[in-house]
């Protein structure tokens, strides 16, 4: 009854926690599903191996279906060596998506507040403050599941880091091995590395300390504990870390071999690719202000707008009017501002005023990190070191994604300082003293000014200010011009009515802003003068904080996002085209679709084996071969890749007869230097005659061939594997019209293992002897089935170690 008594608060937290979830995602209830961009893309690409899994119980490990084919470890592939899988969906409570990953939002956020002593009443808040900043609900809602779900396990990290530096070793250790291999197996190792960035600033911050307090024998104990854990954690994810690390330096994350453009290349992705979605500098207001830019690339004005008085005459002028580029930032597009929450601004620069620990300290260096390396190419010194010197970087896209460090950093410091505010140990108040002159017998008044209210009133004239006057001046600073609008002028849209009803919108939500502020400082001033009671404080804050940022998320991910289960588990519908094609049965070829944005399609990769794909991370050479050369209608590249159908932009299928088929013996073969001789000599070769080697290729040659009476043919496909049957009277060289990948891609001939080479910049070429000969390709990457023994194994040591630990606390409780 004691312990029960004890849990009760957190366990109606963890029920409000499970209300908000499923209020803020209501539709769930009523049986349908979040209709998500990417979660559709991912049902196109992972069609051919989800299939296969079905079927064989078996992982493909590799898809055709893609870019002509690539490894399925970033699409979907499974790891059952890994079993904190289970305890990820234990801790998810079996809430389905993607009302779960609100609820982890708030639990994780939630528990590291309690570990730093916040009483949970304010933890509960700061979790709702956290959960609700509207980029993490924007990723949902575009249906990238694995940043979301790892930004959910971060601050469960940070909990149990801070946590083995202050106390009891073993058990911070257990605790952050856990929480890293949960945070692992969510699998986005952007927002990993981002995490990585901040335990570094703790680390440094944490060294400081405890080398003025000359107590590193310490630090370094409860490093290398901390060191330890990491490495556990990350060998229950090795099968996940080293796919992606050896397929990473293959992909369009990796170092190329053209030395063309050598200024934008860095050993990862091109620099203008990487810093294409940078934020403004003036565009971080939006963490105080949400349509401080605009909002969303398409967003909505009311019927009260200039723009809809100019353009009521069009007929289908209330549909214009709810996708109207009102974005004026220089992103590509955007769905919507990192909005962080005017109170939780206000709390943040408040607690930079008021709280003095060493916490404080890499909070603030990691919000200032995050913030400028957001800026991307609109401040390029410091992106350029980034991308220049810290290993990793320069892998990942989408620089303004690292404002999720500020999301995180800026709550958990605003709510430390509102609990050391609402605590009863400081009574530092403001106090009228009375002071008696003995000699004069005069009494004078003595105004003792306290630490909190003056922080709190210079916070509020900091925050309070700024939105005051953005809502008063907007266009005294800015213009609200977007990089598109010649372009919208030119196509009759009312530029100057647009630009004015952007103005509108920053002015009305500065407004906003300024009163939810007010309306918080307020109850705080009222708090300090002994008018209302610290849980009365709580109680309002919360749900201040809550009007302030569920509205505005409700903007951007809301009950319209919903539709039938039906319709989003098989979103694709085969078109008159699609049925046409699927009528051939030929076990393996490749469509061409023109109907579409080919590079950025996955519904042709639902139904067929396409030549483009959606995807971020595609072979580094395939990239380049479609850049060179395939948007370039380069024929005889689309040949070799046996691209047997076109469908053309108005939806018509169309044959190709110079489709090289799946495999074939050439007569020639041109060796050359490197890399760039090899993609140039794609234009205009024969690749019926002749193939293109690299020199480095050179021992595994022919120099002489004939191979006019051989053959080769495919006679069995998966998607890891391929036999075809060889008829030649002289040995030769087969070119099959695969992507090489020698990670993991074996063939063998009769069953005995033989090499093969890189022929045409991406396809397989082999040399195969004079006879009837049975050839097979098998996908067989040591770094997944070797891997999955280890995850397997180290899974089980964690958890072991979790039941120990988990023993010997309840024994000493």
């Amino acid at each position: 009854m004691k312990n029960f008594k004890k849990f009760s608060p957190h366990l109606i937290v963890i029920l409000l926690f499970v209300g908000i979830s499923f209020t803020y995602f209501s539709p769930l209830l009523q049986g349908k599903l979040l209709n998500m961009a990417d979660f559709t893309h991912y049902k196109g690409m992972s069609k051919e191996v989800t299939d296969f899994r079905k079927v064989t119980g078996n992982e493909a490990l590799w898809t055709n279906s893609m870019f002509s084919g690539m490894p399925a470890y970033q699409i979907s592939t499974n790891s059952k060596g890994n079993l904190i899988q289970y305890i990820s969906r234990i801790i998810s409570l079996g809430i389905p998506r993607p009302a779960n990953f609100l609820f982890l939002y708030l639990l994780g956020f939630y528990l590291l507040l309690l570990s730093l002593k916040v009483d949970y009443r304010i933890s509960a808040v700061g979790a709702i403050a956290f959960s609700f900043s509207s980029y993490f609900f924007i990723i949902i809602m575009a249906g990238h599941m694995t940043k979301a779900h790892a930004i959910a396990f971060l601050p469960m990290v940070i909990a149990a880091v801070l946590y083995t530096y202050r106390g009891r070793m073993l058990l911070g250790g257990v605790l952050t091995s856990l929480a890293v291999a949960l945070e692992l197996y969510a699998n986005h190792l952007q927002i990993t590395y981002y995490l990585v960035l901040i335990l570094i600033l703790i680390g440094l911050v944490q060294f400081v300390k405890d080398f003025k307090a000359n107590n590193l024998i310490d630090f370094s104990k409860r490093s290398g504990v901390l060191i330890l854990a990491a490495l556990l954690a990350s060998a229950t994810s090795v099968t996940r870390l080293s796919t992606t690390m050896e397929y990473g330096a293959e992909s369009t994350r990796g170092k190329s071999e053209l030395t063309n453009n050598l200024d934008n290349k860095t050993s990862g992705l091109d620099k203008d690719y990487a810093t294409s979605w940078s934020y403004g500098v003036a565009e971080t207001f939006t963490l105080l202000i949400p349509n401080f830019y605009g909002g969303a690339s398409q967003g909505e004005l009311t019927t009260d707008s200039e723009t809809y008085q100019e353009i009521k005459r069009n007929p289908n002028a209330k549909q214009l009017i709810k996708q109207l580029p009102l974005y004026w930032g220089t992103q590509p597009f955007t769905s919507g501002p990192t909005y962080a929450g005017s109170i939780v601004m206000f709390f943040f620069i408040f607690g930079l005023l008021f709280v003095n620990s060493e916490m404080r300290v890499w909070i603030l260096l990691a919000t200032i990190m995050s913030i400028m390396l957001a800026w991307g190419k609109n401040f390029m010194p410091l992106t350029d070191l980034f991308l220049d010197y810290f290993p990793g970087y320069n892998k990942f896209r989408a620089v303004s994604m690292i404002l999720v460090i500020a999301e995180f950093t800026i709550p958990l410091l605003g709510f430390i300082a509102l609990n050391k505010f609402l605590s009863k140990k400081d009574e530092n108040y403001e106090t009228d003293i009375k002071v008696k002159d003995i000699k004069t017998q005069k009494v004078s008044h003595v105004v003792v000014k306290s630490k909190k209210l003056r922080s709190l009133n210079l916070a509020f004239y900091i925050v309070g200010g700024l939105c005051l006057i953005f809502a008063l001046m907007p266009s005294l600073f800015f213009d609200f011009v977007g990089g598109q609008d010649a372009n919208l002028a030119k196509n009759g849209w009312p530029i100057d009515a647009l630009q004015t009803d952007r103005a509108g919108l920053l002015s009305a939500d500065a407004w906003r802003s300024f009163i939810f502020i007010t309306l918080t400082f307020g109850t705080m001033w009222m708090f300090l003068k002994n008018k209302i009671r610290s849980k009365y404080v709580i109680f309002i804050v919360g749900i201040l904080v809550l009007a302030d940022m569920w509205p505005v998320n409700k903007r951007y991910l809301n009950d319209d996002n919903f539709e039938r289960k039906s319709k989003v588990q098989v979103p694709y519908q085969a078109t008159a085209a699609d049925q046409q094609i699927l009528r051939d049965t030929d076990p393996n070829f490749r469509v061409f679709n023109q109907s579409v944005s080919t590079f950025n399609d996955a519904s042709t990769s639902y139904f067929h084996k396409s030549i483009g794909g959606y995807h971020g991370a595609k072979l580094k050479r395939y990239q380049e071969l479609i850049e060179n050369h395939i948007s370039k209608g380069n024929m005889a590249v689309l040949n070799m890749l046996n691209t047997k159908y076109f469908i053309t932009p108005k939806g018509k299928v169309q044959q190709n007869p110079g489709a090289m088929g799946n495999a074939w013996f050439v007569n020639k073969i041109n060796l050359v230097a490197n890399a760039d001789a090899e993609i140039m000599a794609l234009d205009g070769f024969s690749p019926a005659n002749t193939a293109i080697v690299d020199s480095r290729f050179s021992d595994q040659m022919i120099i002489k061939l004939d191979n006019d009476q051989a053959s080769i043919s495919l006679t069995e496909y998966k998607p890891n594997y391929l036999k075809y049957n060889s008829t030649s009277p002289k040995n030769g060289i087969a070119i099959f019209s695969e992507i090489f990948y020698d990670k993991g891609w074996n063939a063998y001939i009769n069953g005995e293992l033989k090499p093969h080479f890189r022929a045409n910049y991406v396809l397989r070429g082999m040399q195969i002897p004079a006879g009837n000969h049975l050839v097979e390709f098998k996908f067989e990457p040591d770094s997944y089935f070797v891997s999955e023994r280890i995850a397997f194994a180290s899974s089980i040591l964690l958890l072991l170690l979790i039941v120990f630990v988990s023993i010997k606390e309840f024994k000493s409780s």
